[in-house]
Order: C-alpha cells, then structure tokens, then sequence
C-alpha cells in the first residue's frame, strides 16, 4: 500500500514532467523540424533549379543525378512543396564548378615513383534565394574529395563513385541550406 506522502510526492513528478513537456511543445512549435531540418513556418515551396555543369571537364551525368536527388531529399524529408515558378518561397540553383583529378598517394616501386591513388575533386557552387527574407540568401562552394586507386581509369572510378559522389553532395547542399548547425 502507498502511503499518502508517497502519492503525493508521484503526483508531483506526473505534474513536473507534464509541464515540461509543454514548454518543449511550446519552444519548438514555433519552427518545423525533422532530422536537424528547421524550416520557418511562413516558408512553405521551394524550386530547385537544374543544376549546370560548367567545370572543364563534365561528367554528363553528374548535373541531372544530382539536381533529381536533391529535389528528392527534399521532397522526402521536408514539407515544402517543390514548384517551378518564380515566386518560391525558396529558390535553389547552382552549378558544378569544379572536377578535377589530382595524385594524392605516391608509392616507391624500385627507384620510381609512382602515383598509387588519385583524388577526384568535385565542387558545386550553390546559391540559394530566400524569397521571404532576402538577408538569408547565399552562395557557398560546397566541395567534396573521392579517392580511388591510380590503376583505374576516371571512367572506371566514375562507374565505381557516382552513386556515392551523388550522395554526398546531396547531403551536402542539403545540409548548409536546411540545418542550423
């Protein structure tokens, strides 16, 4: 049997977590979140523009995967919803500015060296509109390395990266528009 003091006392701690999970509700109901994503809640449509390749070297793939699977990422994990007009609330474009190869491993095979893995550089310059607060647009470089082995061609890393290269500059872009961290 529970005394009445101990009652009491339970009764207290129900009361005390109640209230603090209002004031949670509270605070955070004033801003959209899901996943580290805030998203004031005036802002409602978003267009993500096709996203040009303009590096010296285009990987003819490169500009549509990545502009699908952005509109995708934020299709899926926001409530926005994605328009083509002008008058989206937030306005999404850039391009790939850079894709290059450079040597980042060297290896001693008797007296030579030689170039035992390469670096494959890919960076896209986003910029971002907001419509609804002009004080929050940007353009930023967003610029990811891969690396893969120099005994493959960059068609052969190409084939091997892509999916990953897509994935990480997604999350990327996805991150510096959509995270306040």
């Amino acid at each position: 049997m529970i005394s009445k003091s101990n009652r009491t006392l339970y009764r207290s701690v129900q009361l005390s977590l109640l209230a603090a999970g209002l004031l949670l509700v509270a605070l955070f109901s004033g801003c959209y979140s899901f996943k580290d994503v805030s998203i004031p809640p005036e802002v409602k449509t978003a267009r993500v523009n096709y996203i040009e390749n303009k590096a010296r070297y285009i990987n003819p793939q490169l500009s549509p995967q990545l502009t699908e699977k952005l509109r995708q990422k934020i299709n899926n994990q926001t409530r926005l919803t994605l328009v083509q007009n002008d008058d989206a609330h937030y306005d999404i474009s850039g391009y790939v500015s850079d894709y290059s190869i450079t040597t980042s491993g060297i290896s001693q095979q008797g007296n030579q060296q030689q170039a035992s893995m390469n670096r494959l550089t890919v960076t896209v310059t986003l910029i971002f509109k907001n419509n609804l607060d002009p004080t929050k647009n940007f353009e930023a470089p967003i610029s990811r390395n891969f690396e893969f082995s120099a005994n493959i061609s960059l068609q052969q890393a190409e084939a091997q990266l892509s999916e990953t290269i897509i994935q990480n500059l997604t999350d990327e872009i996805f991150n510096r528009i959509f995270s306040n961290w």
